[in-house]
């Protein structure tokens, strides 16, 4: 493994655990075995390692969520945004400890620290991993209310979407006191999504009638 790969290796383990304000260079190559100076050599500097550490969590994402979450053109708009809402709310609510989520828990860990204590790269992380899922799902409501993606209203009947997907995130001690029998099973879930599906396509195509 290259000095490069280890320090890669390294940074992964310890931003993910700790986020990037307590890591210090100096703690990243020692557990690499490098030098100080090959930070700044391989990465330009402790933000330059981070960046790459968030690139390969992005990817990460991208390959285990894009096919699940978004459907082909040619496939109905009702049944894309009934795809997207299952695959979303399945995702983000599993608390079952699969093979893929466990090796996908650094990249996880790594996000709930940034949304925790966003570092200078935070609008391009937005703009990387958060904003391909809203533009496919902007244009997709575009599409059921026969408008332009840059409707005011798309943009609302967005949000509401995504905070509705949002409310079965797990774990959440708040939700889970104030609406008893959580974890829900795979039926649970699946109910919550059809519930979501159908709530979100009558609040559209009444918005879009309510020109």
């Amino acid at each position: 493994m290259t000095t490069r790969d280890r320090l890669l290796k390294a940074a992964i383990a310890r931003f993910s655990e700790h986020g990037y304000r307590m890591v210090s260079v100096r703690d990243i190559c020692a557990d690499a075995r490098a030098n100080v100076a090959a930070v700044n050599y391989h990465f330009g500097g402790k933000l330059g390692l981070y960046r790459e550490v968030v690139n390969a969590a992005i990817e990460a994402i991208r390959s285990a969520s894009e096919s699940a979450l978004f459907a082909a053109d040619d496939v109905p708009p009702v049944e894309r945004l009934r795809q997207y809402v299952n695959a979303y709310v399945h995702t983000i609510a599993a608390r079952e400890k699969t093979p893929e989520r466990e090796r996908l828990a650094w990249v996880h860990d790594l996000m709930a620290h940034e949304s925790m204590e966003p570092t200078p790269l935070a609008p391009w992380i937005a703009e990387q991993a958060l904003m391909p899922r809203l533009r496919y799902l902007s244009a997709l409501v575009a599409e059921l209310m026969r408008c332009k993606p840059s409707d005011p209203r798309v943009t609302r009947c967005v949000i509401s979407i995504q905070s509705q997907c949002l409310f079965y995130a797990a774990p959440n001690k708040f939700r889970d006191t104030a609406f008893p029998g959580w974890p829900l099973s795979a039926a649970g879930l699946a109910a919550a999504a059809d519930h979501i599906v159908a709530f979100s396509l009558a609040g559209v195509r009444r918005v879009a009638r309510a020109r």
